[in-house]
């Protein structure tokens, strides 16, 4: 599809397409000002308070710390495991996104249980005088778990750059004499801005529509405020009013997203396929370098996962449910493959006009595509119910309106990973075969596509991760009979039965390992 060019007008059917996906995407959003409309003067009680801005500091505060640690954590981890020789690259790699399959409820209640006042840690310290620890509880709990199980987002975004990367300017800068640490900083590090930028929008957007680990952690957040304004209180427009300002803090985020990336294009000035990456060295840095990778893997991957074993082993005598566990995961495997394909398939449409079509109505329309991810999975769930009931009552309760509620909800994930990839790719290669006579389907299928390769695996990758374990929308939408492990390990865990519930959680753990590591593994450069 075209090259990039300031102003200039779409293909029709290109810009048609995209205002379908921000209509699907928009859906949610829809619903919120059906609700809020209804009733004006309630919504615009409990917007305009002073615990409303509460709301929008801490909420943003703990996005934007999360974001920053994510960044810290997974940039170093991405670039030990692509370009260097550092040993076990690729099983690091491997280990260091799993954290990203563990559902934030339960990472939450893992770390409460193990390091919490009264957890497994103190149990160990008791014998040697220690009778309480530091609470674990408000935002340094919350930002603790949310930054290890959402850093693998930016990981899995810069490694996919990095493959990317052509090294002829790291090779060059190493021959005149600079060191690897100065090649990093001056060379690589510029150029992994997109990715980067794209990895901690999601991450931002993910902590401000969390749930699960910031109710646990006792952080009064908006999604926190949300679900106690409408179970508590059973307050369906106060709680829709929140949600719509909650909305108004997304598109502030994505309006700062949007400026940044604008003066974000790295791509290599000649086309063609870039050379095999030369590692580089460690040298006495490979003992820190690993130590630094396994230290991240104990705290967001062994830890949890012990406890969950420990409890998986306590629970071996009782009736686990072990009978439906590979019907649960086949239907997790269904739905989470499906949601990737079709999110993959609608993100690239809308990454293609932004990224090659900038301008206000692309901008727009990228907006809106991401608003169903800054919002609560209930949210998204209960405009899909009011979608089913008002205007298509057949698709109610039916794996197809999951799968939309899914891709409505995780569909930015694939939009900034393409988009990131499509950022690195030089405009004058679709030129090029544009001027030898191809179409814009042709050129992308040919040029574009494999070359994007890459961040198109990714951003399925990361949809399907999310969508695996998403809890919420796949309570209110399956079809009765139809369980995940995700809805497994919640009936289990909520009925107090914890020990039943690691099991299907080290399931799906499993499930989502093997596209963890072969997308970890790939070596597709742009």
């Amino acid at each position: 599809m075209g090259a990039a060019a300031p102003g200039r007008r779409p293909p029709a059917a290109l810009l048609a397409a995209a205002a379908l996906v921000a209509v699907l995407a928009a859906l949610p959003a829809v619903y919120l000002a059906v609700v809020v409309g209804g009733e004006p003067e309630a919504a615009a009680e409990a917007i305009w308070n002073s615990r409303s801005a509460e709301l929008i500091v801490r909420s943003v505060g703990l996005a934007a710390a999360v974001t920053a640690t994510g960044i810290a954590i997974a940039v170093p981890i991405a670039w030990l495991t692509t370009r260097t020789d550092m040993p076990g690259a690729r099983a690091w790699a491997t280990l260091a996104t799993l954290p990203l399959v563990i559902p934030s409820y339960i990472g939450a209640y893992l770390f409460v249980s193990a390091l919490g006042p009264r957890g497994a840690l103190q149990d160990l310290l008791e014998p040697l005088g220690v009778d309480r620890l530091p609470s674990i509880y408000g935002f340094v709990g919350a930002w603790l778990v949310l930054t290890l199980f959402t850093y693998p987002v930016i990981l899995l975004t810069v490694r996919a750059a990095l493959h990317r990367l052509d090294p002829q300017l790291e090779e060059a800068a190493r021959a005149m004499g600079r060191t690897p640490a100065q090649t990093f900083r001056t060379i690589v590090l510029p150029q992994l801005r997109p990715a980067i930028a794209a990895g901690g929008l999601l991450v931002a957007l993910y902590v401000l529509s969390d749930f699960g680990a910031v109710s646990i952690m006792r952080f009064d957040s908006f999604t926190r405020e949300i679900y106690i304004t409408f179970t508590a209180g059973f307050d369906r427009t106060g709680a829709a009013a929140l949600a719509v300002l909650l909305v108004a803090v997304t598109l502030g985020v994505l309006f700062l997203y949007t400026r940044a990336r604008s003066r974000l294009h790295f791509h290599r000035s000649s086309p063609g396929t870039s050379r095999p990456v030369r590692p580089v060295p460690l040298g006495r840095w490979r003992w820190p370098a690993i130590a630094f990778c396994a230290a991240i893997v104990l705290i967001a991957l062994v830890l949890p996962v012990g406890v969950l074993v420990y409890w998986a082993i306590e629970g071996l005598g009782d009736d686990a449910g072990l009978s439906g566990l590979a019907l649960n995961a086949g239907h997790s495997l269904a739905a989470g493959g499906l949601t990737a394909l079709v999110a993959a398939l609608l993100a690239i449409v809308i990454a293609v006009l932004v990224v090659r079509y900038p301008g206000r109505l692309s901008r727009g329309l990228e907006r809106v595509s991401y608003t169903g991810y800054a919002l609560p999975g209930i949210v998204v769930a209960l405009a899909l119910v009011f979608f089913g009931i008002r205007v298509a009552p057949p698709l109610y309760q039916s794996f197809a309106m999951l799968v939309v509620a899914l891709t409505a909800h995780f569909l930015p994930l694939a939009i900034g990973a393409i988009g990131a990839a499509l950022l690195q790719i030089s405009p004058r290669v679709e030129e090029a075969a544009r001027g030898l006579g191809r179409g814009p389907l042709g050129v992308f299928r040919t040029i574009t596509a494999p070359l994007a390769l890459g961040g198109i695996a990714a951003g399925a990758a990361l949809v399907f991760l999310h969508a695996v374990k998403e809890l919420p929308a796949t309570l209110i939408l399956a079809p009765i009979g139809f369980e995940t492990l995700a809805t497994d390990i919640w009936r289990q865990t909520t009925t107090g039965f914890f020990e039943a519930g690691a099991v299907p959680a080290l399931v799906l753990l499993l499930v989502a390992a093997p596209p963890l590591y072969l997308l970890t593994g790939r070596s597709s450069p742009a």
